[in-house]
């Protein structure tokens, strides 16, 4: 995938021009409004699950303390209670993007002891038992540096791989997976770009970028084409 142009800066006020209006209520369950941290959410293929991490559970302000929630979408349209993983999904140390995949996997990352560097990228699959395997995906693409996000594309051939040196591309070998390049300057200005998320199926995606001073955290569309093509417009919610 090659950009020929810069990645066009994101604002609040495009978002109200593709994007579907979302009515929230904490009523369903999954907001959490007494304490702690939320982030990293994460909808299945079909809008029927959701992925975050919170520290919730103990109201916590560290980021330390963050571990990875499921909901799951009941047959009323409402969302269930939020569940927290069990060990070994979670552990004593930070968990953070969780991101399931065709493959069966939810890919994750995690600082845990018996990784390759800094951070590195998990998998966990529940058994038919419901037993829980856990295992670090390796050294293809975790490093002495620090991996924070894996997030594979839905037909599972290929992903991107946020890490301390910039997002690369990720694509499948026959044994697992396998760094197929840093993505180039117009992605990667100065290795702090992070949580990319698919737009749809031609490869583009938003990330966050930290810009300096006054522009940090600010978000970026890497598309082939313009950045509002890359949004699947929606009538307006009545």
């Amino acid at each position: 995938m090659v950009w020929e142009k810069q990645p066009e800066l994101l604002r609040l006020e495009d978002l109200g021009q593709f994007l579907c209006s979302w009515k929230v209520s904490s009523s369903d369950g999954v907001a959490h409004l007494c304490g702690g941290l939320e982030a990293d959410p994460y909808f299945d293929h079909d809008g029927s699950t959701l992925y975050f991490i919170s520290s919730r559970s103990t109201g916590s302000s560290s980021s330390a303390d963050l571990d990875m929630w499921v909901a799951r979408r009941e047959q009323s349209g409402r969302w269930g209670k939020p569940v927290k993983l069990p060990e070994p999904v979670n552990s004593n140390y930070a968990e953070w993007f969780p991101r399931p995949a065709s493959d069966g996997w939810l890919y994750f990352g995690s600082r845990r002891p018996g990784g390759f560097g800094k951070d590195d990228i998990w998998k966990a699959r529940q058994s038919a038992n419901g037993s829980w395997q856990v295992e670090n995906v390796g050294p293809d693409l975790n490093t002495e540096g620090a991996e924070y996000e894996f997030l594979p594309a839905r037909n599972g051939q290929w992903g991107l791989l946020a890490t301390d040196g910039g997002i690369y591309r990720v694509e499948r070998a026959r044994d697992g997976w396998r760094r197929a390049g840093l993505l180039g300057k117009e992605v990667n200005a100065n290795g702090t770009e992070i949580g990319p998320m698919f737009l749809g199926t031609d490869g583009s995606f938003v990330f966050s970028r930290d810009s300096g001073k006054d522009k940090s955290g600010e978000l970026f569309v890497a598309s082939t084409g313009n950045a509002a093509t890359a949004f699947q417009t929606c009538a307006p919610s009545r």
